[in-house]
């Protein structure tokens, strides 16, 4: 049975339908790549299973329906850590990490993970105390994964984690991204534009066109394809 599976999944923004019957699944440990031009609906499909937009269709974790609230989907075993990074600037870094953390109990545990992110991030570490609007973008997505994190999610989305980074900080966040699915067994769902990167990463691939799945297969079949290289690697 699959970790995550999306069936007939429509969702929109007001009238304006986006997504049109898309399913997919990600299985327990997996590491699973969206792919498609902008507009073509990885942002909102990552948007509808967070329970951030209404949604139509059917999603299950471990073959039992999803919950449709953020609050819900968290609890569920899913965290989304969104483009753009969407820390709170007005927060210190060690208060964004409690925010991430705030549906456990555990409180000796949860200062525990705080502890481990601020190793994994190190400059998280050096920082803690510091408001998180003050960081640079990359230091801010580091903050915004290890903050998804303190759910321990046993999904963690991942909504164009390179945007507006330089190459040197793509490169380490997508190690420790790799890192944490080997070592945690986090399964991963992983929407890029730096495509190539992302298949590095990726045990499979879908790509969208328009609000739909064009085509799905490994990274291999991807880069075989002469079209879908032309098109989507740029090669």
């Amino acid at each position: 049975m699959s970790l995550l599976t999306v069936t007939d999944l429509y969702a929109g923004y007001g009238p304006s339908e986006v997504l049109h019957g898309i399913s997919l699944e990600v299985d327990a440990g997996e590491v699973v790549v969206m792919l498609g031009a902008n507009g073509a609906g990885k942002t909102t499909t990552m948007h509808a299973i967070s329970g951030l937009i209404a949604r139509r269709g059917t999603v299950e974790l471990d073959g039992r329906p999803l919950g449709r609230r953020p609050e819900q989907v968290v609890g569920s075993g899913i965290s989304l850590v969104p483009q753009g990074r969407g820390t709170l600037g007005q927060l210190s870094v060690v208060d964004n990490l409690r925010v991430g953390a705030a549906l456990r109990k555990d409180s000796a545990e949860v200062a525990s993970d705080i502890r481990r992110w601020c190793e994994v991030f190190p400059v998280l570490g050096r920082r803690s105390h510091q408001l998180a609007g003050s960081l640079s973008g990359g230091e801010q997505q580091m903050l915004a994964v290890a903050r998804a994190l303190m759910s321990r999610p046993r999904l963690l989305l991942c909504d164009e984690p390179s945007l507006g980074l330089a190459p040197i900080v793509v490169q380490e966040l997508f190690a420790t991204l790799a890192e944490i699915n080997r070592t945690d067994g986090t399964a991963l769902l992983v929407v890029e534009q730096n495509a190539e990167l992302a298949m590095d990463l990726a045990d499979r691939v879908y790509l969208l066109d328009v609000g739909t799945i064009a085509a799905t297969g490994t990274p291999e079949t991807f880069r075989a394809d002469d079209a879908v290289r032309s098109v989507y690697l740029g090669y």
